[in-house]
């Protein structure tokens, strides 16, 4: 196996990772350890090259910095990404290959289950490393983080719709909702239950005729989500989805998803804030999640306790976030990252 530094202008450290042998190629990049050993998820997925690839893991990477902060977690921003199917590619010794890569890097990044991971992979890749979180089982294991990730997006909505509209409340509201893997599935799951209709879409139409026949859902064809009237739009799938083709389509009041990097640039923040569509920067809507995975990596023995404190915490950031934006007449990602930024600024001057 090979771990090869890639230089970078914009990363502390960036790793090719191969293992011809079992057909492994992947990278991994740490934004950030200001704060913390940096922490992220590892996505595996049919990249259609190694430069789609490694564009993906450094935004992915960047915006789990941001993310860790905003939820007030000791965290840096990393992430990692294997190119290859994880139905047909993946692999035991692929897997505890990969956890060999990360060992190398002695704990400055902390890895868990993203696109195309589970748990139970998770379990493959603590056979080779500590710096593992998300497992099944063990005495601090988090688990799926999924339903937390969906909880706290959830409450992100609500606390999105209350500040547009005055009330939390979403009963007879429709939500469109793009791509139903872990999280989309969850949050359809929340929604329903709050008495919202759902309009959905994903590639896996197998997963798209479940969701009509279990929340009563309206399919709609992958393209065709951007252009349908709903109150809320949701995405749930992969990032860049909100760009100069696609926000003009939009017939939606709010935007937020579980998504990653929902922005193609941030000229598009800009863009849904000029046709007065409510943008809940991803980074802050989707951090459930590694607050779940957090409380593995720092051995948090009341875990329920320590979840509900930080997404509570994290809902009042948010409102702070779509407060300030009202007042400074400004995209909500925009104040969201300077945010962020002073956070990381202070925290660096003490």
């Amino acid at each position: 196996m090979t771990v090869t530094a890639v230089a970078s202008t914009t990363h502390e450290e960036i790793y090719r990772v191969e293992e011809q042998a079992v057909g492994l190629v992947g990278y991994i990049a740490l934004h950030s350890t200001q704060l913390g050993p940096a922490a992220g998820g590892l996505r595996m997925r049919p990249y259609g090259s190694e430069e789609e690839a490694l564009v993906d893991v450094k935004r992915l990477s960047e915006g789990m910095t941001y993310k860790n902060a905003a939820a007030g977690l000791a965290l840096g921003g990393g992430k990692a990404v294997i190119i290859g199917d994880p139905s047909t590619d993946k692999t035991p010794e692929l897997l505890r290959a990969f956890g060999r890569a990360i060992h190398s890097l002695r704990g400055r990044y902390y890895t868990a289950e993203d696109m195309g991971m589970s748990p139970d992979d998770m379990g493959v890749l603590a056979q080779e490393t500590p710096y593992v979180a998300g497992l099944a089982t063990g005495e601090f294991a988090s688990g799926d983080p999924s339903p937390i990730t969906a909880q706290g997006i959830f409450n992100a909505i609500r606390t999105a719709w209350a500040h547009k509209h005055g009330s939390r409340n979403l009963s007879g509201l429709t939500v469109s909702l793009q791509g139903l893997g872990h999280v989309g599935w969850y949050l359809c799951k929340l929604l329903t239950e709050a008495g919202a209709q759902l309009i959905v879409t994903d590639v896996n139409t197998a997963q798209v005729d479940k969701a009509v026949t279990e929340f009563g859902a309206t399919a709609v064809a992958p393209d065709e989500i951007y252009g349908v009237q709903a109150d809320i739009f949701a995405p749930c799938a992969i990032g860049g989805i909100l760009n100069s083709k696609t926000i003009p389509q939009l017939k939606v009041s709010i935007v937020c998803g579980g998504a990653n990097n929902q922005l193609a640039t941030a000229e598009d923040g800009t863009a849904l804030h000029h046709a007065s569509i409510l943008y809940t920067p991803d980074f802050v809507a989707n951090g459930g999640g590694i607050i779940n995975v957090a409380t593995e990596i720092e051995k948090v023995a009341d875990r329920e306790t320590y979840v509900a404190d930080k997404l509570s915490a994290l809902d009042a950031t948010l409102a702070m976030i779509l407060s300030q934006a009202k007042a400074e007449d400004k995209s909500p990602d925009a104040v969201a990252i300077s945010s962020v930024l002073a956070k990381m600024g202070s925290q660096n001057a003490a």
